[in-house]
């Protein structure tokens, strides 16, 4: 879950008189148990809240962290008479939402969840929060139905990265190999160092592979829109850069050259921001290192770091590049159009 915490720790005394912790308003008092719950002093934290609702029992801040402690805490029961009222004021914010998700699927009740995200999707449809974690809930056993809000999440919320986590792991499994590697790399970027990161470049790697050792993928276009017969076929007009084998090296060429037909190509009118990327990386020669960056470690990790070690400058280079940029996504790119 993404719960931003801001750390504040005023002095707290119980002496009265003798601290400005007896000015201290609601909002002081909430920055002083976010600082608790970092340290995991769930006990200090509850205190502090409890304090704070005294003060304004209808603070939504406080009220989210008092219900999230009891959930860190394990104290689910707690956690849900705290966090069920909250999403029935008007005032509830998508995070409210995912307090209670997250406390439900701890307590394993399925129907009160999916109930849950129904409701916080009616007031919050364009959440990818939202739309992730309800995908998710539907996963566990209809991935045909979770598919489709993952794919709605990517719509409404181009930036949320789960969202294309989890629709990328989908399309593997069921061998849409167009939009997994398309989603498993516009995730890597939005999340660049995490473990999912390395699961995914080890996904991206292996579906390269299984595009150009299956012949007929670049002949049966008859259920594709516009945008995926486009992309597989400037993809199959450089097939022959991988008539070796599908490695960094080969990849490296292969994908120069689509981004060169991509945009040299007038009749493509699909502007993809992943796209511009692989462009400018090009422009800025660093496309070759972004691509060991990608797929060289998913190759072999020795290899790999051989490379970095003959191209440190290079490579410097482009991780500087990577970490002083941030990768976003414009709405309106959305060209999915078949998600099952």
């Amino acid at each position: 879950m993404n719960f931003r915490l801001v750390f504040s720790i005023p002095c707290l005394l119980l002496v009265p008189g003798l601290c400005p912790a007896q000015q201290e308003d609601t909002q002081a008092l909430d920055q002083t148990a976010k600082a608790f719950i970092r340290q995991g002093d769930y006990n200090n934290a509850v205190l502090v809240l409890n304090n704070a609702l005294k003060k304004d029992p209808k603070d939504l801040e406080c009220l989210k962290d008092l219900a999230f402690t009891y959930y860190l805490d394990r104290n689910f029961e707690k956690a849900l008479t705290v966090a069920k009222p909250i999403v029935e004021r008007p005032d509830a914010d998508v995070q409210s939402f995912q307090i209670l998700g997250m406390v439900y699927k701890a307590t394993e009740s399925g129907k009160e969840c999916e109930k849950m995200y129904r409701e916080g999707l009616k007031r919050f449809p364009r959440s990818g929060v939202l739309n992730n974690e309800y995908g998710e809930v539907l996963g566990t056993s209809n991935g045909v139905e979770a598919i489709k809000y993952w794919e709605r999440g990517i719509q409404a919320d181009p930036n949320y990265s789960s969202n294309y986590y989890n629709a990328s792991k989908y399309y593997y499994t069921k061998n849409n190999k167009i939009w997994c590697v398309l989603y498993s790399e516009i995730f890597v970027n939005l999340e660049s160092y995490s473990q999912r990161t390395l699961e995914m470049k080890d996904v991206l790697m292996e579906e390269y592979k299984k595009i150009f050792a299956d012949a007929d993928l670049f002949k049966n276009q008859g259920t594709r829109n516009a945008f995926e017969s486009a992309f597989i076929a400037e993809l199959g007009l450089h097939a022959s850069t991988v008539i070796s084998g599908v490695d960094a090296e080969s990849l490296t060429m292969l994908r120069s050259e689509f981004i060169l037909s991509w945009f040299g190509n007038p009749t493509i009118a699909f502007p993809y921001r992943l796209f511009d990327y692989h462009r400018q990386l090009l422009k800025e020669g660093l496309f070759n290192a972004y691509n060991q960056w990608l797929f060289g470690a998913a190759q072999d990790q020795s290899k790999f770091q051989a490379w970095c070690n003959s191209h440190t400058d290079e490579y410097s280079r482009f991780t500087k590049f990577q970490g002083g940029r941030i990768f976003k996504l414009p709405e309106g790119q959305y060209y999915q159009t078949q998600a099952k």
